[in-house]
């Protein structure tokens, strides 16, 4: 494409030159104006086809990172969630809810010793012992104040942070069966298209079809699945070396 403009830009001076040693004087201004305009087109069409891609991956990764940002909010408070009540929430509205009024159980183990009963009888009266492991509760802290602090984003976790306006999070949660066991798992993502909504058409399609291990892959930023047992996002380790 570059080439093309390129070799319209060499052919328009080329003409130029031509129209300078052949066309009559009377119309050669006009003929000049309007083939000097054309080459100033083409320049910028030139400039444009390089520099509109940099621009877009500059605002791309810009946005990319606060929705993952966002993203890892998410993954805390369902890791709560799932710590707490066994199973991770499946809308926002519940997610919320649980980080308001939910509490971590602080406990503490240690090792103790106690009168085994049955080895006693077995043996004559003989006192017999085992050892056990004691559950201590210690306290309880909310979950409120262990993930955020007294910062009160939790209460929009479900707003997509650039992009589209209004534009939410999707969130998913469910069981997947292994072996006769239910294993709880969630998947929240957003489409590329809502968070690049006002980019060009053509360069959010190629986004869309992106493979590789530097680029978020697929047509959405997603985090876990609905398809296997993962908490992690489709994100590529860059974007966790930074800080939020």
């Amino acid at each position: 494409m570059i080439l093309y403009i390129i070799l319209a830009i060499v052919a328009t001076i080329g003409l130029v030159w031509l129209i300078d040693k052949f066309i009559p004087s009377k119309l050669r201004p006009l003929v000049m104006i309007a083939l000097w305009v054309v080459i100033g087109v083409l320049a910028y069409n030139t400039f444009m086809s390089v520099y509109e891609p940099i621009q877009f991956n500059q605002i791309k990764k810009k946005r990319y990172a606060l929705v993952i940002k966002s993203l890892k909010d998410i993954r805390d408070a369902q890791l709560a969630h799932k710590q707490v009540t066994g199973k991770f929430a499946d809308n926002f509205d519940n997610l919320v809810k649980f980080i308001d009024t939910a509490e971590f159980t602080i406990t503490q183990r240690r090792d103790s010793t106690i009168i085994d009963e049955e080895l006693t009888k077995r043996y004559g009266g003989v006192e017999m012992t085992k050892d056990i492991v004691v559950i201590d509760t210690l306290g309880f802290v909310p979950v409120k104040d262990s993930l955020f602090g007294t910062d009160n984003r939790y209460k929009t976790l479900m707003n997509v942070p650039v992009g589209q306006e209004g534009a939410k999070f999707e969130l998913k949660a469910g069981f997947l069966e292994e072996k006769e066991i239910r294993i709880p798992v969630f998947e929240a993502l957003v489409k590329k298209a809502v968070v690049l909504n006002d980019q060009d058409k053509d360069l959010v399609r190629q986004e869309e079809q992106v493979v590789s291990v530097e680029g978020v892959n697929g047509d959405a930023i997603r985090l876990g699945s609905m398809e296997e047992v993962s908490t992690t996002g489709n994100w590529p380790k860059i974007y966790d070396t930074k800080e939020d």
